[in-house]
């Protein structure tokens, strides 16, 4: 898992958005609109990240398709101190 987020975070373009995106959700859930909003960053920007999020076991959706909120996956759930160790290492604000 640690690997997997190291990559996700700091190995690939967009990983600063892809850790502020968990760590909103880690809060409360969002649906894509009120993240794009929260974060002040494109909705569509916000999907593409958050497919990535999806597909890597990191957070997952539940209810209808607009409207469906996100939520920490188990996975992450189990695994959000290694997270925070890399929010914190990165300085991500």
């Amino acid at each position: 898992m640690e690997k997997l987020l190291w990559w996700l975070i700091a190995g690939k373009r967009g990983g600063k958005n892809r850790a502020r995106i968990i760590k909103m959700i880690a809060d409360r859930p969002y649906n894509a609109h009120q993240l794009s909003e929260e974060l002040d960053l494109d909705y569509k920007t916000v999907r593409h990240h958050v497919k990535i999020l999806e597909k890597n076991n990191l957070i997952q959706p539940t209810g209808d398709t607009y409207g469906k909120l996100y939520f920490l996956s188990p996975k992450m759930q189990e695994n959000y101190e290694i997270f925070e160790n890399i929010w914190r290492k990165l300085d991500i604000k």
